[in-house]
């Protein structure tokens, strides 16, 4: 009704109801014009590549900057030789990885656990760094060291993350996301520059592996990008595709757009569309390929693996309001925990195979964490802040028998007190956790 909003008419006991009246036919009004929009409306992109286009490369690089749709045969012509190399990087050390999962917003506790570590003096030097979501926009902080964690915590600690969910009504209905992707993509652009990629160039150079994970939703495959490579090529073009598999790998599909990614076939060029690398994956110490090749990680052999989990094993049970929001915010949460626990175990498996030590860290079930679309600054903040104490006090990290029981009983406990670290020792940890 024109001027509803305003109108004098409006009994004087009804004028606090305005702002929520004026809200409602706000809100009528963009759905409606939404819905008559969507026919014509869409995301403008070239054509996928099909299967008649041969190698796929992006454009102005080699195929080796990436690895997709493993087979036994491409595993062993690719990972095999970057692995051997890795060994050889590392001497007579034991090779250290670390596995970042996603996670949202729970990646102010990795990134607090992180700079805690370092202050503590005993965070190792990472051989291999991978990331998903999440974890892959801290996976460069980490596989640069404690010389950048000044920016880790920038980026981690709330300050910078308070716009990142601008909600657009009308993107649900005639664009490809319910967020805007502009404050994800401006935060991204911030850290990925000049000097990080010279950074990391400089180390993969000397054999070190960056590796993040996305999602191609055309082909419903997981891609493995190997940012060291991409820096190595150096110039303008390479800030740009570095950073744009970062941005690719941290937005989740429906929440934040795809990111389209150029490349190259033998007819041309097309559009790929790749979205939040834990649509197929939570995190990855190797491609799941790896458990049916002989001797496939053999160079991996007594390594140290640390899992840092951006998330919990299990959510604590509540009642989800109906409503579309929370129905949609509990279900990407249930989603990555789910994950999450699936590549833990899978992680394990891998590390009894090749006598790998395996260390776990992740939210206790017991902690406040609203989930990963809480980026509200004092949450972060304060996630941010349990990481660091948890790793000053040295009590980060446990077994996976050790984090997966304790998930399974915070399901029944009543918290009493302040939250106890993953790796705390306490009559309900099994002893023998490793920290």
């Amino acid at each position: 009704m024109p001027g509803a909003c305003h109108s004098p008419a409006l009994a004087p006991r009804s004028l606090d109801r305005e702002p929520v009246l004026c809200r409602r036919y706000a809100l009528i009004a963009a759905i409606a014009i939404a819905a008559l929009a969507t026919g014509c409306a869409s995301t403008s992109r070239r054509v996928a590549p099909g299967i008649d286009a041969g190698v796929i490369t992006p454009v102005g690089f080699p195929d080796t900057v990436r690895s997709v749709g493993e087979t036994r045969r491409r595993f062993e012509t690719r990972a095999k030789p970057m692995l051997a190399a890795l060994r050889a990087a590392a001497g007579a050390d034991p090779i250290n990885v670390l596995a970042l999962s996603g996670g949202g917003a729970g990646g102010a506790f990795g990134a607090g656990a992180l700079v805690g570590w370092s202050r503590r003096g005993t965070r190792p030097q990472f051989n291999m760094v991978t990331g998903v979501s999440a974890g892959a926009l801290i996976a460069p902080f980490a596989f640069l060291g404690p010389s950048w964690d000044g920016q880790l915590a920038d980026a981690f600690d709330g300050r910078l993350t308070r716009d990142l969910l601008k909600f657009r009504w009308a993107g649900i209905f005639v664009d490809s996301s319910m967020y805007r992707g502009e404050p994800l993509a401006a935060l991204v652009d911030r850290f990925v520059t000049d000097a990080m990629l010279q950074a990391v160039a400089s180390e993969a150079a000397r054999g070190r592996l960056l590796l993040v994970a996305t999602t191609d939703l055309d082909r419903a495959q997981t891609v493995v990008w190997n940012l060291g490579a991409i820096a190595l090529r150096g110039g303008r073009a390479a800030r740009v595709l570095f950073r744009n598999v970062l941005l690719a790998s941290a937005s989740i599909p429906g929440l934040f757009p795809p990111v389209l990614i150029r490349v190259t076939g033998e007819h041309g060029e097309y559009d790929e569309m790749h979205v939040d690398g834990g649509t197929t994956g939570a995190l990855f110490v190797a491609p799941e390929i790896a458990a049916i090749v002989p001797h496939a990680l053999d160079d991996l052999a007594g390594a140290n693996v640390y899992v840092m989990v951006n998330g919990r094993f299990g959510a604590l049970a509540e009642t989800t309001p109906g409503r579309t929001i929370p129905i949609l915010r509990r279900s990407v949460t249930a989603g990555l925990e789910s994950e999450a626990r699936r590549s833990v175990e899978y992680a394990s498996s891998l590390a009894q195979r090749y006598g790998m030590l395996v260390r776990v860290t992740d939210i206790p079930d017991e902690y406040p964490y609203r989930g990963p679309l809480d980026l509200e600054p004092s949450s972060m903040k304060s996630l941010f802040e349990f990481g660091v104490r948890c790793a000053l006090a040295g009590e980060l990290w446990a077994t996976p028998v050790d984090v997966l029981d304790r998930a399974e009983r915070a399901q029944i406990m009543v918290v009493d007190g302040p939250v106890q670290c993953p790796g705390s020792v306490s009559p309900q940890i099994v002893a023998g956790s490793a920290h």
